[in-house]
């Protein structure tokens, strides 16, 4: 018997080398996953057409009267149903309460008095009265706001600008902003003011009653002037000017430095997107920052903007469209001359220095001084009087409200919801019931689909169509359908982490027979918006559409599409939730839902103490004030809604789902 050749040795490396690299080859599901449907800017242009659309332009008005009333109506209309919603109603209407900490030293001239006021109840705000010297009779009176500036109410830029007009005779005060100086706390981060709104109550609240009641107390100063009072600040505290000055008309001038531009500006120029407090749920319904700058009319007012701004806001596009909008108004009351506008050259950058504080003196000079021959706008030296930040600190309450303790606060309340019926006919009232204040929650919308087949191909047995999925005639929503054999019904996938993440779901719904269409909503995978994502989430709330009801639609229209009985499988706590809300949404195309890593309860997000710009659809506006976890998972019952993997606390809150699934006349049991 003959021996067999050897095989050599190098042959067998190279097998195991061949077989190594076959191994370590993407698989088919892997590949058709990760391969791009839509391009980078699809979404972002998509929502920038969409949001540009929505915002509100100035009306065609034509006498001063017409605009008076429509003015008064809009500031009652933004105050109503944008500043104190929710518990901010009451607020509102809470007693002023300020206590008085001190004098120190100021300089020549002048004092500067320590206090603290309540903007609401619990939240204490520092500030510092610069206050002139032998008061006689009544005197002009300026509230000074910051902005983004970690040494807050101690900024230098500030403290000269407060000198400088107590030696002018005028009583300034100087308040510290929510986030900056003391403040600068991780319970005042602006990301976190949307933790209110998730509870029914405007996170924008705490903003405007630290500036309202900031003018609570200047005006509440024996000597103050209340036909002279005026508002400034740079930045934030910019917006905060023109915020305050058009929505309280017991302003009588504004001064706003390079603080906003106008909502459609902002589309254009990124840089000019701010945080949560610049774009509040639902104020482009009503008003654009254009139609704020208008309601200054007829009161002085001056806009300062800066020619290179670094920051955001400049002077050459931000500038012309509120002068464009507000200028008409102006010229109706018959005061054009009173709208005027400065633009810093030198050194042109974001600031609010010697230049750009001048050209307020000079408007304070014109308008509270105009027959003053001494009034110089001419700024005074005092650079050798500014304090340090321990010499101006203000004592504050051990355990200060914020925006996470006041969101706790309210959550503990939480939901709102009728307690679930007993019988199977309350049940079903019920479930309608909070269906249709489920889809007013979420501003939902009944999107129809238009399928444009991009691709088709085929690999190791798996049929794979690319699709871009218009939906909504406004979103385009890329998708991979997927076939092994004969489909035995159809699986709608996503996940927090995008579709390419998710080729071992998918492999093993290929395997039990599965159609899987793989999708990625607005704001996931292939749909994030690549620069300030959650700044045009926001937008989307302002313009009064949700994130997690275009999501939710989304999702809904694509089943339609996909066929009847679509079983949904979403992977982690984000896509669950827009899962929930869709079947909620949904009678007839959704089958039922697979959820893996959902919350059990909306209440874990703040006590994670989440932030918007990390999850931006969880915190829909009043979400939590009317549906928790397991009213969502009630609204898809008797569909089969299983929670993979659960945490204890998904346990714990989601334990009566099987009562209620009985109640419904099935036996199904969402927990394993």
């Amino acid at each position: 018997m003959r021996t067999p050749p050897a095989i050599p040795s190098t042959f067998l490396a190279l097998v195991v080398v061949f077989a190594l690299l076959r191994a370590a080859e993407p698989s088919a599901v892997h590949t058709f996953l990760a391969r791009e449907v839509v391009t980078a800017r699809t979404t972002q242009v998509e929502a920038q057409e969409y949001l540009e659309g929505r915002v509100p332009r100035m009306p065609r008005l034509t006498t001063h009267a017409e605009w008076q009333k429509y003015a008064d109506r809009l500031r009652a209309d933004i105050l109503d149903k944008v500043v104190y919603r929710g518990e901010a109603a009451g607020w509102r209407d809470a007693r002023l309460a300020v206590e008085w900490l001190g004098t120190i030293d100021g300089g020549p001239g002048y004092a500067i008095k320590k206090l603290r006021y309540e903007a609401l109840p619990g939240l204490w705000v520092p500030a510092l009265l610069y206050e002139p010297e032998k008061l006689t009779g009544k005197v002009p009176a300026v509230l000074n706001v910051n902005g983004h500036d970690v040494n807050g109410k101690a900024a230098p830029y500030k403290q000269i600008r407060c000198i400088n007009l107590a030696k002018r005779g005028i009583l300034a005060l100087n308040v510290e902003w929510l986030g900056m100086g003391q403040l600068r706390a991780d319970g005042y981060a602006h990301t976190r003011m949307n933790q209110l709104d998730l509870c029914g109550t405007s996170g924008l609240a705490p903003f405007y009653l630290n500036m309202k009641r900031g003018l609570d107390v200047l005006l509440d100063l024996p000597n103050a002037d209340p036909e002279r009072v005026a508002v400034t600040g740079l930045s934030g505290g910019g917006w905060q000017t023109i915020v305050l000055s058009a929505l309280d008309t017991r302003v009588k001038l504004s001064n706003p430095v390079a603080g906003y531009s106008s909502f459609r500006t902002r589309l254009r120029h990124l840089k000019d997107m701010g945080d949560s407090e610049q774009t509040p749920c639902d104020l482009a319904t009503l008003a654009d920052y254009t139609h704020l700058t208008a309601l200054m009319a007829p009161r002085p007012t001056l806009l300062t903007y800066n020619l290179k701004d670094e920051c955001c806001f400049e002077s050459g596009y931000a500038l012309p469209p509120l002068v464009d909008a507000a200028g008409p108004v102006f010229r109706l009351a018959g005061r054009e001359k009173e709208l005027r506008s400065h633009v810093n050259e030198v050194p042109g950058t974001h600031n609010y220095e010697k230049d750009n504080r001048e050209a307020f003196y000079r408007m304070v000079g014109d308008y509270f001084f105009p027959n003053a021959a001494g009034y110089s706008a001419v700024e005074i030296d005092s650079a050798r009087e500014v304090k340090t930040k321990e010499e101006l600190t203000v004592d504050l309450p051990a355990k200060n409200a914020d925006f996470h303790t006041l969101a706790m606060d309210l959550a503990a309340k939480l939901p709102k919801t009728p307690a679930w019926p007993a019988d199977r006919d309350g049940a079903r009232k019920w479930r309608d019931d909070r269906r249709e204040e489920l889809r007013e929650v979420v501003r939902a919308k009944p999107f129809e689909v238009q399928a444009e087949k991009v691709a088709a191909e085929e690999k190791d047995g798996v049929r794979a169509t690319f699709w871009k999925l218009k939906v909504g005639g406004t979103w385009t929503v890329p998708a991979v359908e997927m076939t092994r054999g004969e489909a035995k019904g159809t699986t709608l996938l996503l996940a927090d982490a995008g579709r390419k993440a998710v080729a071992a779901e998918a492999e093993k719904l290929l395997a039990r027979g599965r159609r899987v269409v793989a999708i990625d909503p607005f704001y996931f995978g292939e749909c994030k918006i690549a620069e300030k994502d959650w700044l045009f989430a926001l937008l989307v709330s302002a313009v009064g559409d949700r994130p997690l009801g275009v999501q939710s639609g989304q999702v809904a229209a694509v089943c339609r599409w996909a066929g009847s009985d679509v079983e949904v499988a979403a992977v982690g706590p984000r896509t669950s939730l827009i899962a929930l809300v869709a079947a909620g949404l949904e009678e007839k195309a959704i089958a039922g839902l697979e959820l893996s890593g959902s919350l059990g309860s909306l209440k874990e997000v703040l006590e994670r103490n989440q932030t918007v710009n990390a999850t931006p659809e969880v915190f829909c506006f009043g979400l939590l004030e009317r549906f928790d976890v397991k009213h969502l998972a009630a609204l898809a019952a008797p569909r089969p809604v299983r929670f993979r993997d659960p945490s204890e606390r998904a346990r714990k809150e989601l334990a009566g789902l099987k009562r209620w699934y009985a109640t419904l006349g099935s036996d199904f049991m969402p927990l394993p």
